[in-house]
């Protein structure tokens, strides 16, 4: 089974989505077979890996749409609209990089999600039923605490909070983890977090050395010891529809991210290491 990521913050700008893009991206490189859900209705994810808006393609949105019919169809009367999961994967510029593609109408998901039983597990159930084909599925999520981004948390094993080094991302973070808290009591006891990863980090700075310091102080072991520093290629590469790999490999962001990848590989490894013992 391939393990599932939530990358979450409900705060917007922290780089969430260059995030969960490069991290894939460098997974992928590497030759790890990985699926990039874009859960945001923004779709700023499915833009930055090269697709324009296009109504007809199939997105996150006609998924949720087919649950929602299957959930009030008659048994013997299945629904001959009903999507394909696979068919609505993409395949991206990289060879082991999939897309689960989001448009705007994603956002009326949301509310249609409201009146709906079970509303918590539709992304999970989608999920479930694709991820033994992945080693890493990531999901990128809204900059909010809503349906959709609960909907993420449910669905996931782990959650990678990116955050930026300034003191109102530190009361940011604490809405996070009571939510974290609340769906583990709840509604996904497996979920855990994967880490936190510090964004648009300038080490010259004392107020990011000191954020650094009071998290890696109150999350022990959770901040990855990788950073990310502000870089000018990485907020140029989604305008071209490329990874940062893709667009500059030799870059600082580019660097930044392999590094964050071959952590979390060795994190996950080492963790699968103490469970079999």
């Amino acid at each position: 089974m391939g393990k599932i990521i939530a990358v979450a913050n409900q705060k917007g700008g922290v780089g969430k989505t260059t995030t969960a893009i490069n991290v894939a991206a460098s997974l992928a490189a590497a030759e790890i077979p990985v699926l990039l859900v874009d859960s945001d209705p923004q779709s700023n994810a499915t833009a930055s890996l090269g697709f324009p808006r296009d109504p007809g393609r199939s997105s996150l949105y006609d998924l949720f749409l087919t649950e929602f019919n299957r959930d009030t169809q008659e048994p013997n009367h299945p629904d001959p609209s009903a999507l394909s999961l696979t068919a609505t994967i993409q395949p991206t510029c990289l060879e082991n990089l999939w897309l689960l593609p989001a448009d705007r109408n994603l956002a009326g998901a949301g509310i249609e999600l409201i009146s709906r039983q079970h509303r918590e597990f539709q992304l999970r159930r989608l999920l479930d039923s694709i991820s033994s084909q992945y080693s890493y599925i990531f999901i990128d999520c809204p900059p909010s605490l809503d349906l959709l981004t609960l909907n993420a948390l449910v669905a996931a094993d782990s959650v990678l909070v990116p955050l930026q080094c300034e003191y109102l991302a530190l009361e940011g973070i604490s809405a996070l983890m009571d939510t974290f808290e609340r769906v583990r009591s709840s509604l996904n006891p497996r979920l855990e977090i994967e880490g936190i990863l510090l964004t648009m980090f300038d080490d010259r700075t004392n107020l990011a050395k000191q954020v650094a310091e009071d998290l890696r102080a109150h999350f022990p072991g959770k901040v990855y010891n990788a950073t990310i520093p502000r870089n000018i290629r990485l907020a140029e590469a989604p305008s071209h529809g490329k990874p940062i790999l893709l667009y500059d490999v030799r870059s600082r962001g580019a660097e930044a991210y392999i590094q964050v990848a071959k952590e979390l590989v060795t994190r996950n490894r080492a963790v699968t290491s103490k469970d079999t013992t």
